[in-house]
C-alpha cells in the first residue's frame, strides 16, 4: 500500500522510510539522520521548480537566490546518497530582458565546489512540444538533465537501456571492406574504434545522450509533468531491482510511479499537501 507521511509521523521512524510519500521540506526531513542515514540512496532522480516559475504552487524563488536555496537541500543529497550512486537534475535556465539567465551554470560550479563531480549531461528532446513564436528566438524544444556523482567509479548498467540498431544497417554492414576489418582502437576506450565489422550481427546498440521522448498531456492536475519514460530510462541505467529511488521534488509521483513498476523502492516528497495526494492517487492507479 502506498503510505502517505508527514514530517511528525517521521519522528516516530528510525528507518529509512520505503515506499512512502512525505509531505514537506525535503531540506528539513532529509536532515533527519534517524530516518535517512548516510550513504543509503542509490539514485536520485528529481525536477525542482526553475526559477521565477510556479509561483502560486511553490513560491517561484528568484534566480539571484536559487543558488543559495538549493545548495542547502543539495548537501543533504550528497550526504544520503551511496558513494557509487548518481544524483540526476532537471533544470533549465529561463530567458529574460532579451537574454539566457546563468542562475543553471552558476549551480553547477557551486555544486562541483560542494563536492558533486559533473560526469554528464543528457539531452531531453521533446517530439511533440507546443508550438510558439517568439520575436528574437524559437520554441524551447529540449531539456536537460545533469549527471552528479560522488566518485568517478559509480553504477551504470549501459545493457539496459540499449536500442535497436537501425536500418542503416541493412546497407552499411552488407558488404563489409578490408578497411572496415582494420582495427583502430578508439581514444576513447570504447573497445570499437574504426573496425565496422564489430557491428555485424548485432540487433541493439548503446543510446546517444539524447533522449527522443514525447511529451505528456493527460495529468493536468500539476504544472510540470515529465513523462514515466524519462525516470524509467534513469531508473534502467542506475539502479537493479531493490535498489531505493529518491525525488525530494516529487510533484505528480511520475518518478516514484516509474520505480514501482520497475520493481525499485522509492522516496517521493513534495511540500505541496495536494500533490502528495495527487502522487498517492496515481501510484495506486497506475502503478499496477
Amino acid at each position: 500500500m502506498n503510505k502517505t507521511l508527514s514530517i511528525r509521523d517521521l519522528k516516530k521512524i528510525n528507518h529509512l522510510p520505503l515506499n512512502t510519500i512525505i509531505n514537506g521540506d525535503c531540506e528539513k526531513i532529509l536532515s533527519n539522520n534517524s530516518t535517512f542515514p548516510d550513504s543509503k540512496i542509490d539514485l536520485i532522480v528529481t525536477s525542482p521548480p526553475y526559477a521565477d516559475r510556479r509561483k502560486k504552487t511553490y513560491g517561484g524563488i528568484e534566480p539571484e537566490k536559487y543558488i543559495k536555496w538549493f545548495l542547502t537541500k543539495s548537501e543533504q543529497f550528497y550526504r544520503i546518497l551511496k558513494p557509487e550512486g548518481t544524483f540526476i537534475l532537471n533544470l533549465k535556465e529561463k530567458a529574460s530582458n532579451g537574454e539566457r539567465d546563468t542562475y543553471v551554470i552558476e549551480l553547477i560550479l557551486e555544486l562541483k565546489k560542494q563536492g558533486w563531480l559533473w560526469t554528464e549531461e543528457f539531452i531531453w528532446h521533446k517530439k511533440n512540444c507546443f508550438p510558439g513564436k517568439w520575436p528574437n528566438r524559437f520554441r524551447n524544444a529540449w531539456e536537460p538533465f545533469f549527471q552528479f556523482n560522488k566518485q568517478k567509479e559509480f553504477k551504470m548498467y549501459q545493457e539496459e537501456v540499449m536500442i535497436p540498431i537501425g536500418e542503416w544497417a541493412e546497407n552499411r554492414l552488407t558488404n563489409i571492406s578490408e578497411k572496415d576489418e582494420i582495427r583502430t582502437k578508439s581514444k576513447s576506450k570504447s573497445g570499437f574504434g574504426r573496425n565496422v565489422a564489430n557491428w555485424k550481427n548485432r540487433k541493439e546498440v548503446y543510446p546517444s545522450n539524447v533522449l527522443h521522448l514525447p511529451t505528456e498531456c493527460s495529468n493536468r492536475n500539476h504544472s510540470a509533468v515529465f513523462p514515466t519514460s524519462i525516470p524509467d530510462w534513469f531508473i534502467r541505467l542506475f539502479t537493479k531491482s531493490g535498489d531505493v529511488v529518491l525525488d525530494p521534488f516529487l510533484g505528480s509521483g511520475t518518478t516514484a510511479l516509474a520505480a514501482k513498476k520497475l520493481k525499485r523502492n522509492y522516496i517521493g516528497i513534495d511540500i505541496k499537501k495536494e500533490y502528495c495526494e495527487l502522487s498517492k492517487n496515481n501510484l495506486e492507479k497506475k502503478g499496477r
